[in-house]
């Protein structure tokens, strides 16, 4: 790999202006695909399979009216006072425009939607004052009823008895006619009371049936009081939008058309506040958080290269190689659907490794430079080099990131192959334009003060003595224990997806939560819906009991404030409801309600589902985090697998992958009381705390693993080879580290910079992320590489390089230095000699006598980007 990259920078240096215009070319080509192939982006956060989809499937299919996407818009009085009639009769004009927008299935008005519930409260008080009265009349009825059976029956006695006398008296024939035509009066009588008495036990049973029928809607009615439109004191009200397609399929164009008739609208001195269902766009990239951390990035170079020219180069070509990776990504938006945040992942990867990656071949061109190679051999040996470090640096980022995929989550295996293609992009153009462009620089890349003296550079002191052992042990036991205490709040961490409570305090989304929340209740921002399979079909007279049952039942759960039926489907088996529960979206509360519906059920045979925006956030978190473990599985062995194999020992990959992970909780722990916690929110912008972003962890253990490899391979790279070359192990611990650090030192830095410009970003999913991988960055590099490495290599010595005989002999030789290519390219290398012989160093006087280590004619030392010969 080394030859072939010393060729490929060579022939990028005498063709420069070829590969320029290849890249160009390159970069016009991704711009036409995008216009040619690329779609919309999605915010929704989906993956299938989980039990919301399947619930979701379920309401398509029977409830095919009620399985659109919806939004909510909340208007509201600026002084909290009531709504004027102008007031009320804009906002009702203004929501029914928006019903004519194409894609929008229909409008709540909440105005019309509360008089309708006064309306049916009225009916039902005025209902239940009419069977009162009707019940009054049917008792007065029936007393008459009482009164003329009881004089019937007085009449009969009568009759029976002048029949007993007649008859005793010998007389019935002479009175059997009278008597006949008596009890012929008295059956007349008692037929036509007996039809009153049917008539009225049939009104009864008229009213009874009234009765109940008005006290189930009343049921239903007091079940759903907690679900307004209109707020108790009349200063806000929240409209809702139905729209055709599903919440995941509305397309922007619907949206956007939605948001700026409400834009537009004159609604007489009212305002409107749009929620996150209707406002989520694209996350933009270009604010001046992200500038700052770009203008960082140009200053640390500027200061650790001298020269403008060098500063901008690593610069130019991350650009070029981000504007390719990003929009070659968008391209293909039009055939899959992709998650918003996934392009602007590719472009925190693609500008940060790009700077690095670039900065590595530059910095060793430049020490070549100095030294007296020509430039184009000097081009060609450093992509060799340096370009083959950055070869295998950026695949072990490239493979982790792909790794994404076997996680089976789509949308976070898509992110990760395209946070791996825009690496990939980021490499090709490290070792192709990064040489063309060197080519053309000339000696420029170099200050003038050191133009002066190439070829003549005074040797670089490097250390002869180790570090102190109690200096080593002090610094693991601090290192550690700073590390564990950040680590400690990732024990608490809770994972979920933004809500308009996470938007900026200004935006509307925020205001339209706030408001929500403040006038309606917590709960009303994340209703969910719950569907009911029942064991048997229920007849249509049985249906609305049904419904008054469940609902009950379903009120009966914690946390839960109101309960509306939404309807029956048309086989009679399936019963659909919102529940609003106590308190917001993101609340363990709610989750914890979504839990107990699934598991309870509503009585004996009633299965539960639940479905909604709510129940979809909880089903992907709780995805996530199962798929969590799996994944820090898989790098950890994918970490050891490649330590072991460029360091060929066993302890130096333990250390580095235990480094690894304990800088990864830190970092998450540093996410967790920040965005979770809200300590130091107002520095951060963090003014409602709540879970972290559900798929932070995984990403960020992904980068995170393969940029700490980056830093393992610059330092120990360093160590292994002085200790190689004879140093005594523990010297070779300082002369790698001092090798690197500056490096490395101006790489993490870059990188934190870049990452930390998007802590300030719009969008509250890329806010969280470019905390968490800028701060991971950080603890990495400077506390777990530069400080832990180092001690634990210190306290191992010799062991620290040890490796079974059998394994030894069967790794291959990655060569990652590219020491095979300086053999067989003689060339002057960068001079260095013993700090202990170098007047005024802190090593000079007990140790000025002492002769330095002589390596091999011809052996080297790896220096992050330069050689020593020790």
């Amino acid at each position: 790999m080394a030859g072939l990259l010393y060729r490929l920078g060579r022939f990028s240096a005498r063709r420069a202006w070829t590969v320029v215009t290849a890249w160009v070319v390159v970069l016009l080509l991704a711009g036409g695909a995008y216009l040619a192939f690329g779609g919309t982006l999605t915010s929704a956060v989906t993956i299938p399979g989980t039990a919301t989809e399947e619930v979701t499937d379920q309401l398509r299919e029977e409830f095919p009216a009620a399985s659109g996407g919806s939004g909510t818009v909340v208007f509201h009085t600026d002084d909290d006072a009531a709504f004027t009639d102008e007031q009320r009769a804009a906002i009702s004009a203004t929501l029914q425009d928006v019903a004519e927008v194409d894609g929008v299935a229909g409008v709540v008005d909440p105005f019309a939607t509360a008089a309708q519930l006064a309306d049916q409260q009225a009916q039902i008080e005025s209902g239940r004052e009419q069977i009162a009265a009707g019940e009054q009349q049917l008792d007065a009825g029936q007393a008459q009823l009482d009164a003329g059976q009881a004089m019937i029956d007085q009449a009969q006695q009568q009759l029976d008895a002048q029949r007993a006398q007649a008859e005793a008296a010998g007389a019935l024939a002479a009175v059997q006619d009278q008597l006949d035509a008596g009890q012929a009066q008295i059956d007349a009588q008692q037929a036509e009371l007996d039809a009153q008495q049917q008539a009225a036990d049939a009104g009864r049973t008229e009213l009874e049936t009234q009765s109940a029928q008005l006290e189930q809607g009343a049921a239903l009615l007091d079940l759903a009081s907690g679900l307004r439109t209109l707020s108790a004191d009349e200063s806000a009200a929240v409209g809702n939008i139905s729209f055709s397609e599903s919440q995941f399929e509305v397309s922007t164009d619907t949206k956007d058309a939605v948001v700026a008739a409400f834009e537009d609208a004159d609604l007489a001195g009212a305002s409107v506040e749009l929620s996150n269902d209707l406002t989520q766009e694209i996350p933009s990239v270009l604010g001046p958080g992200e500038v700052v951390g770009v203008i960082i990035a140009a200053i640390v170079l500027l200061v650790m290269l001298g020269t403008a020219v060098a500063a901008a180069l690593p610069i130019f070509s991350a650009l070029v190689g981000v504007g390719i990776g990003a929009v070659a990504s968008l391209a293909l938006s039009g055939a899959v659907d992709m998650l918003s945040v996934t392009p602007v992942l590719g472009i925190m990867l693609g500008l940060a490794v790009g700077i690095d990656y670039s900065l590595f071949i530059l910095n060793r061109h430049r020490r070549q430079l100095r030294d007296g190679v020509e430039l184009e051999e000097s081009i060609g040996l450093a992509n060799g080099t340096a370009g083959n470090a950055v070869v295998f640096a950026g695949t072990t980022v490239f493979v982790a990131l792909l790794a994404l995929n076997v996680t089976g989550i789509p949308f976070l295996g898509l992110m990760g192959t395209v946070g791996a293609f825009c690496i990939l992009i980021a490499v090709l153009i490290a070792v192709t334009l990064t040489p063309a462009l060197l080519s053309r620089i000339g000696l420029r890349v170099l200050p003038k003060k050191l133009r002066a003296t190439v070829g003549h550079e005074e040797p670089e002191p490097v250390p002869s003595t180790p570090m102190k052992t109690s200096r080593a042990v002090l610094t693991l036991v601090a290192g550690l224990a700073a590390l564990l205490v950040i680590a400690i709040p990732a024990l608490d961490m809770r994972l979920g997806l933004p809500t308009g409570a996470s938007e900026p305090e200004e935006s509307s989304q925020y205001q339209a939560y706030t408001i929500t929340a403040e006038k309606f209740g917590a709960g009303i921002n994340g209703p969910l819906l719950v569907v009911a399979d029942l064991p048997e079909a229920v007849t249509e007279d049985e249906v609305v009991a049904e419904q008054v049952r469940i609902g009950q039942e379903l009120a009966a759960f914690d946390d839960v404030v109101a309960v509306a039926p939404i309807g029956a489907n048309e086989a009679g088996t399936v019963l659909a409801f919102q529940v609003v529960p106590a308190d917001g979206p993101t609340s363990e509360s709610t989750e914890q309600l979504v839990r107990d519906l699934r598991d309870s059920g509503a009585g004996e045979g009633v299965t539960l589902g639940v479905a909604g925006s709510t129940s979809a956030n909880i089903d992907v978190s709780e995805k996530l985090s199962d798929a969590l473990p799996g994944y820090l599985g898989i790098v950890v062995g994918l970490s050891l697998l490649i330590l072991i194999i460029v360091f060929r020992s066993i302890f130096v990959p333990v250390t580095a992958t235990l480094g690894f992970v304990l800088s990864l909780f830190a970092g998450l722990g540093g996410v967790v009381a920040i965005y979770q916690w809200g300590w130091l929110g107002s520095i951060f912008g963090v003014h409602d705390a709540g879970p972290v972003l559900s798929f932070l962890p995984i990403i960020v253990t992904g980068v995170l693993f393969g940029l700490a490899m980056d830093y393992q391979l610059f330092l120990v790279s360093g160590m292994r080879e002085a200790f190689a070359h004879g140093v005594d192990p523990r010297v070779a611990v300082r002369r790698g580290l001092h090798a690197g650090r500056v490096v490395v030192t101006a790489a993490a830095i870059i990188m934190a910079s870049v990452f930390a410009g998007f802590v300030f970003a719009e969008s509250a999913i890329i806010r969280p992320l470019g905390f968490g991988l800028a701060f991971g960055v950080l603890l990495d590099a400077f506390v777990v590489r530069m400080l832990l490495i180092p001690a634990v290599m210190h306290l191992a010595g010799k062991s620290a390089w040890w490796i079974p005989k059998w394994l030894d002999k069967i790794l291959p030789d990655v060569d990652v230095e590219g020491a095979s290519l300086e053999r067989s390219h003689p060339h002057p290398t960068h001079r260095t000699v013993d700090m202990a012989a170098v007047p005024g160093t802190a090593t000079a006087g007990a140790h000025a006598d002492a002769a330095p280590v002589d390596a091999p004619a011809g052996d080297t030392t790896h220096d992050g980007d330069a050689t020593h010969r020790a």
